[in-house]
C-alpha cells in the first residue's frame, strides 16, 4: 500500500495543476448558480415583503378593532346620557323651587351636549373605520398577489434546483476533495482571490501574451517564468494565479 504524499512534497507543477483543477470545479457550480440567476433572492425579497404586509394587516386589525369598541362605548354613552336625560325631566315634575328646576335644565342641557358630542366621535371613528378597512382589504390583495409571485418563484427555483442538485453535490465533493490535496495557505490565498474577483477566477492562463484575468499584457520574462513552473506566478495587475496553456488545456482534458 502507497503513502499518501504529503501536500508539502507537492512540486510547484502538481500544485498548480491541482490549484487549476479546484477553478475550473467551482467555475462549473458557479454556472449553476447562474443558471437559477437572481431567483434565490427574489424569493428572499418577496417573503420578506409578505411579512411586513402581514404585520401592517394585523396593525390595521387592530386599528378597526380599537375603532369599533370605541364606537361602542360611544353608543353605551348615549343611552346613559338620554337616561340621565329622561330622569332629569322626570325630576322637574318635582322640584319645589325654580333653583332645583334651573338644576335640572342645565343638566339635561349637559347630557344633551354629552350626546351631540358622542355622535360627532362616532362619525370620526366610523370614517377613520372605514379608511382602515378600505387599507387592509388593498393589503389583503397585495398579500395574495405577492404568495401568488412567491409561488411560482419557488416553483421555478425547486425545478432549477432538482435538475442540478445532483450534479452541484457531485462538484461539491469534488472541490472537498481537491481542497484536501492543497496546502493551506496556497487554499486561503485561492480563496481570498476568488472572493475579491468579480468573475470568481483565481487560477488563469496566459493568453495571447496576456493575464487571462484582467487581460493586462504579462512582460515576456514572466511568461517564461509561467512556463517553466518552478514557482507560483501571480499576475501583477489583478493578483490572479498564472499557469500556462498547455498546463490549463491538460487539466481541461481530465
Amino acid at each position: 500500500m502507497s503513502e499518501i504524499k504529503d501536500t508539502k512534497d507537492f512540486t510547484v507543477e502538481e500544485k498548480l495543476k491541482a490549484l487549476y483543477d479546484l477553478q475550473l470545479v467551482v467555475s462549473e457550480i458557479d454556472k449553476i448558480k447562474t443558471l437559477r440567476g437572481e431567483l434565490p433572492l427574489e424569493v428572499q425579497d418577496l417573503e420578506d415583503e409578505i411579512a411586513g404586509l402581514s404585520t401592517r394587516a394585523e396593525n390595521l386589525e387592530a386599528e378597526i378593532n380599537e375603532a369599533a369598541t370605541a364606537i361602542s362605548n360611544k353608543r353605551l354613552d348615549i343611552e346613559t346620557a338620554k337616561g340621565l336625560i329622561e330622569k332629569y325631566t322626570a325630576d322637574q315634575d318635582n322640584v319645589k323651587n325654580n333653583r332645583e328646576y334651573e338644576s335640572l335644565t342645565k343638566e339635561i342641557e349637559y347630557q344633551g351636549l354629552e350626546i351631540e358630542l358622542c355622535e360627532k366621535k362616532i362619525r370620526e371613528f366610523s370614517a377613520k373605520q372605514r379608511e382602515k378597512e378600505d387599507e387592509l382589504n388593498v393589503t389583503r390583495q397585495r398579500i395574495e398577489d405577492r404568495k401568488m409571485d412567491l409561488d411560482h418563484k419557488k416553483t421555478e427555483l425547486d425545478q432549477i434546483i432538482a435538475e442540478t442538485k445532483q450534479e452541484e453535490e457531485a462538484l461539491r465533493d469534488k472541490a472537498k476533495a481537491l481542497e484536501e490535496v492543497i496546502e493551506p495557505r496556497l487554499l486561503s490565498a485561492f480563496k481570498r482571490i476568488r472572493q475579491n474577483a468579480r468573475n470568481g477566477l483565481s487560477v488563469v492562463y496566459v493568453q495571447r501574451d496576456a493575464c487571462g484575468g484582467c487581460f493586462n499584457k504579462i512582460p515576456p520574462q514572466r511568461q517564461v517564468d509561467v512556463r517553466l513552473r518552478k514557482k507560483i506566478i501571480v499576475c501583477e495587475y489583478c493578483g490572479r494565479i498564472l499557469i500556462d496553456p498547455e498546463l490549463a488545456e491538460a487539466s481541461g482534458k481530465k
